[in-house]
Order: structure tokens, then C-alpha cells, then sequence
């Protein structure tokens, strides 16, 4: 059993002065999950005396958090400039230990902070750093998704690491934060011209969010999950490619290009439904997340800092996701995941109407699975100045159908699935997911 031992805690304010006016939050703030998402970075010792040095660290914290000021408040979201959590931490375990990286509660638990509650007024930023037996780090991060999503999480990492390898001058930073969140403001009057499922109202509000403060509330199941189990898959660029050309060519999409993304996820979803066993009639819904910043009419800048991502879906009966080839599987997807500035504006405006505590937010049906890609993000932009993670990803996986696509760490290419489904259908996942390769090189 792995020990964790806290040696220092402290909040890292803003190393000058920061603006303290509350930030306007816009209606995708407002239906996002309410809760944390843990990650963690683990990385190799690289024999420099000072590896991971704490003052490095809080220093360009510090300085980071001038730029992000809103992660430094508390989820009003008021710019009170009282810190982002900091925790310094040593363990008697060793970075080969997590070969696999499969994220769980251990992993959580051991390397990334808790907190007390995910309720207002919360802390927005906890990051802990785990000095490793053999020399190694492992960084744990732990951000409030109502103030960003994950493409604004990696934008502060990569900035933070940025400033700790030496880049103090503007120049040699990542573009500064875009933060004015009125640019996602609803329409008066509203237009609404979609139908949105995916945020239709729950019975009843949550009255007792999950008690669990790394986790968040949801109205759809008890404060304990049903058992599930996590793992990290991996496939190579190889294989990803097969995918794509299956989609392609004889895989029913017509000779039109698929990305990596759909061709995975077609694949993933099939084999989910195989492995759970469903009944061919059976409904089974896909749900997803589309960052829309380059879809909108005019699109938002690129280093919007916010909640710029809606959920979509798309549903099918198991017996037609297992007779159509994986070609068709990937235009339904594409169908879903293609929403343009009008859907978008629907949605903000539909938000407008419909009471936020009533959201669904979190869990899913037994048929159902949640995909969430970061897939293109820079999640390996990390460097602190002694080299990039091994590895990146989830520390925890909140239920079983809950499923990430991340690139693979090196120069090799290829995208890793961290997937958690029932502990009796992950084995028969982790079989069918390869064995439809066939002969492709893993």
C-alpha cells in the first residue's frame, strides 16, 4: 500500500496586484459539471539537483496566476486574489509502480488534493506536487470546471511551465487569456431552434450533492456509483490509420475522409455494446463534447479562458451499430459533433430559460456512454524546464461508459484510451477493441 505523506500546504497568490471585479459567467459556465476533474503528469528524475524545485514552482505560479487571476478567486466567480491551492507531498512508492497509469480512487486519492466541497465558495486551483522514492515527480492538478474547460486548463500548464523554464518575457509565453465571457451572452429575445436533450432538466434539483469533493453532484444516481473498473488502452498509429481507412474505403463512408477521432469513437462505441451485451433493440446514446470557440460566427479567439464547449449526442439501436459498417457508425457521429454557430446560439439561449440546479450533470444510463477527447490539446505542453511528462491523463474515471481520448506521450503518434466500464465488460472490451485490428501492428 502506497503512503502519501503531506509535508506543506499553503495558498499561492498572484505575485502583483490582480483585478478584483467579479467575472460575468456565461450560460456554459453555468450548466457545466459542477465539480473538479483530477489529472495528473508523472515524470522521469533527469539527475539535475534541483528537479522539480518547489521555489521554481510557487514562483512562476505566482506569476502565472497574474495572467489567470480568475483561478486565484473562488466560483462566484469573484477575483478575491486569495490563492490557488498548493501541496507538497512525498510518497514511498516508485514512478515504475504506475506502469499502466489506470486511473482510479487510489490514484486520486494519493496525488491530487482533496477538497472540502465543491460547493460555493470553493477553492478554483488545488495542484499538488509528489516527490516519488526513485527520484520521480508525479504533478497533480485539480480545477473547477464551472470557471474552464479543458482546452483553458492546459492553456494555464502550458503557461505556468512556461514561466518556470525561464520564459518571464510575453514573447516567449503562450497568447495571455482571453476573459471576457460576455461573448457567449444569450439573445434578447432568445432564439431557440434546436431541440437539446442533452440538457433537459432532471424530475427534481440535486438536494445533497456527492459527498465526495473530488467528484460532483448527480441528479440521476445515489452518492455511491456502481462498481466499475478503469484502464488505459493504447493504439498505435497504425492502427488508428486502419480505422480510418476502414471508414473509408469498404466501411460504409462513402469515400469520404474520417478523422481519427470518429473512426475511434465509431470503433469504441460498437465494441462497448458488443461487450455489455445489449439486446439488438436495445437504445444506446452516445454523448460527447465539441469545443465550439472556432465554430461561431464571428468564432471566439482561440485563447478564450472559459467554458467554451456544449455536449452532444447521438442514439442508435445496438443491432444497427453492429450490421453497419464502421463508415456509417462514423457519419452518425460526424451528424452529431458538427454543430455550427447556430446550434450553438440555440443552446445559450435555451440555457437562459430552464432552472441550471435541475441540469443533469453527471452518471449515465447502462446503455449509454460519454466520450470526452483531448485529442490535438497540448496536454504534453508541461515542461517546467526538466522535461516533458511520460504520461498524462485522468486520475479518476467517475463511473462505468465514461471514456478519454488522449495522444499518445513521444513522437510516435498513436492515441491512448482510458475507458472505465462494469468490471465484468472491460475484459471482453479490452478483446473485441484490438481483435477487429486484426493483424495491425500494435
Amino acid at each position: 500500500m502506497v503512503v502519501v505523506e503531506v509535508i506543506k500546504s499553503e495558498l499561492v497568490a498572484p505575485s502583483e496586484a490582480t483585478p478584483k471585479d467579479p467575472i460575468w459567467s456565461s450560460n456554459l459556465d453555468l450548466a457545466a459539471r459542477r465539480g473538479y476533474t483530477p489529472t495528473v503528469y508523472f515524470y522521469r528524475p533527469n539527475g539535475d539537483s534541483d528537479f522539480f524545485s518547489e521555489d521554481v514552482l510557487k514562483t512562476a505560479l505566482a506569476k502565472a496566476l497574474v495572467r489567470f487571476y480568475p483561478v486565484d478567486g473562488r466560483v462566484e466567480i469573484s477575483c478575491t486574489a486569495e490563492g490557488a491551492l498548493f501541496v507538497v507531498a512525498r510518497a514511498d512508492a516508485a514512478l515504475d509502480d504506475f506502469n499502466d497509469f489506470a486511473p482510479s480512487t487510489a490514484m486520486r486519492d494519493l496525488f491530487v488534493p482533496p477538497a472540502c466541497s465543491p460547493d460555493p465558495p470553493c477553492i478554483l486551483l488545488m495542484l499538488q506536487v509528489t516527490y516519488l522514492k526513485c527520484g520521480g515527480v508525479v504533478l497533480g492538478t485539480a480545477m473547477h470546471h464551472t470557471v474552464i474547460d479543458a482546452r483553458s486548463a492546459f492553456h494555464f500548464i502550458s503557461t505556468w511551465s512556461a514561466i518556470a523554464r525561464g520564459g518571464g518575457g510575453g514573447a516567449d509565453l503562450p497568447p495571455p487569456p482571453f476573459l471576457d465571457h460576455t461573448l457567449l451572452r444569450a439573445r434578447s429575445p432568445p432564439v431557440v431552434l434546436f431541440d437539446h436533450p442533452e440538457y433537459k432538466p432532471t424530475p427534481n434539483p440535486n438536494p445533497n450533492p456527492n459527498p465526495n469533493p473530488n467528484s460532483s453532484p448527480n441528479p440521476n444516481r445515489s452518492s455511491t456509483p456502481a462498481p466499475y473498473a478503469s484502464a488505459i488502452l493504447r493504439l498505435s498509429q497504425a492502427q488508428v490509420d486502419a480505422l480510418k481507412a476502414r471508414c473509408c474505403g469498404g466501411g460504409g463512408g462513402g469515400g469520404a475522409r474520417v478523422s481519427a477521432f470518429r473512426a475511434i469513437v465509431a470503433h469504441v462505441w460498437r465494441c462497448v455494446c458488443a461487450a455489455r451485451g445489449l439486446a439488438r433493440g436495445a437504445e444506446t446514446r452516445l454523448y460527447t463534447m465539441v469545443d465550439v470557440r472556432a465554430r461561431l460566427a464571428p468564432p471566439l479567439p482561440p485563447n478564450y479562458f472559459g467554458n467554451a464547449v456544449l455536449r452532444t449526442s447521438v442514439a442508435a439501436a445496438a443491432g444497427e451499430l453492429a450490421d453497419a459498417p464502421l463508415g456509417s457508425v462514423a457519419r452518425r457521429l460526424r451528424a452529431a459533433t458538427s454543430p455550427g454557430d447556430d446550434y450553438a446560439r440555440s443552446l445559450v439561449d435555451y440555457l437562459d430559460a430552464v432552472d441550471m440546479d435541475r441540469l443533469p450533470r453527471s452518471g449515465l444510463p447502462g446503455n449509454d456512454l460519454r466520450v470526452i477527447s483531448w485529442m490535438g490539446m497540448s496536454i504534453y505542453d508541461a515542461d517546467f524546464g526538466w522535461g516533458e511528462p511520460v504520461f498524462m491523463g485522468p486520475a479518476l474515471m467517475y463511473y462505468a461508459g465514461f471514456v478519454y481520448l488522449m495522444s499518445s506521450p513521444g513522437k510516435v503518434g498513436g492515441v491512448s484510451v482510458a475507458v472505465s466500464l462494469e468490471p465484468d465488460t472491460l475484459p471482453t472490451f479490452k478483446k473485441l477493441l484490438f481483435q477487429e485490428l486484426g493483424g495491425v501492428q500494435g
